[in-house]
C-alpha cells in the first residue's frame, strides 16, 4: 500500500503533502556511477508504459544554476557557502517542478536529491544535523536507490569520459595531499562512508552499480514496478 506523502520536517507553508498523488523516485550515486544513464533508461521505460514523468537534478534551477556553476569555476567557495547555494537550487526546483508534477500525478525522477548534498557537507566538516534540517522542507521520496561503485572504478569511468578528474569531486577544496587521483580515491571513499551513515538514517536501497547498465536497469525496473503498483492509503 502506498504511503501518504509527507515532508521530512516543517515542509513548505500552505502545501498539503497528502494531496500529492504522483511518485518521487530518487537515484543517488557519484559521478561515474551510471546514475544519469539509468535515469534516462527509466524515463524511456516509463514513457513506453504510459506514465507521464519529469526529471530534476542538481544545478538545474533556472533561478540559481548559472550562478552556482559560475561560482564553482573559481574553486573558492567555502563549505557553508556552497551548501547554501545548493539548498537554494534544491528549494527552487522543489517549489516549481517537483511539487507541481506530483500534484499532477507525474512520476518525478530525481537525478540525485539532497542526500548527496548532506554527504558532501559532512565530509567538509559541517554538522549533519544542521544540513539535514536545512532540507526539512523536502518531500519524502517513494523510493531511493543508491548506485554504489568502488572509487577506483569511478575514477576509471571518469577518465574514459572526460580525460580528467573534477576538482570538486576529488575533494581538492579540502585536501591537497598527493595528486588529484589520490585525492579523488580518498574523497570518494569518505563520501561512500557518509552514505553508509545516511542509509541508516533514511533507509534507502543500495544497488550494486559495478555491473552492466542493462542488468542494473532490470533490477531498478523490478523495484520500480512495486512502487508504481502500490495504491494510496
Amino acid at each position: 500500500m502506498k504511503k501518504t506523502k509527507r515532508f521530512y520536517g516543517k515542509g513548505i507553508p500552505h502545501i498539503d503533502a497528502a494531496r500529492l498523488k504522483g511518485r518521487l523516485i530518487v537515484l543517488e550515486g557519484a559521478d561515474g556511477s551510471g546514475r544519469s544513464t539509468q535515469i534516462d533508461m527509466l524515463s524511456d521505460w516509463l514513457e513506453r508504459h504510459g506514465y507521464a514523468s519529469t526529471q530534476v537534478g542538481l544545478k538545474r534551477s533556472e533561478l540559481i544554476a548559472p550562478e552556482l556553476a559560475s561560482a564553482k569555476e573559481g574553486n573558492t567557495l567555502s563549505p557553508l557557502t556552497i551548501s547554501l547555494f545548493y539548498a537554494t537550487d534544491f528549494t527552487d526546483q522543489l517549489e516549481h517542478i517537483i511539487i507541481p508534477a506530483l500534484r499532477a500525478d507525474f512520476i518525478v525522477l530525481a537525478d540525485r536529491y539532497f542526500y548527496t548534498l548532506v554527504a558532501r557537507a559532512m565530509v567538509r566538516g559541517l554538522s549533519k544535523e544542521w544540513v539535514v534540517d536545512l532540507y526539512s522542507i523536502a518531500i519524502v521520496p517513494d523510493a531511493v536507490f543508491y548506485l554504489q561503485v568502488p572509487p577506483h572504478v569511478l575514477a576509471e569511468r571518469t577518465f574514459r569520459k572526460n580525460n580528467a578528474l573534477d576538482y570538486w569531486e576529488s575533494g581538492m577544496d579540502i585536501s591537497r595531499a598527493g595528486d588529484m587521483y589520490q585525492n579523488f580515491i580518498r574523497y570518494q571513499g569518505r563520501i561512500r562512508r557518509a552514505f553508509r551513515e545516511l542509509k541508516a538514517d533514511f533507509g534507502f536501497d543500495v544497488i550494486n552499480g559495478n555491473r552492466s547498465p542493462s542488468t542494473i536497469h532490470a533490477e531498478l525496473v523490478s523495484r520500480l514496478q512495486n512502487v508504481l503498483e502500490s495504491r494510496p492509503d
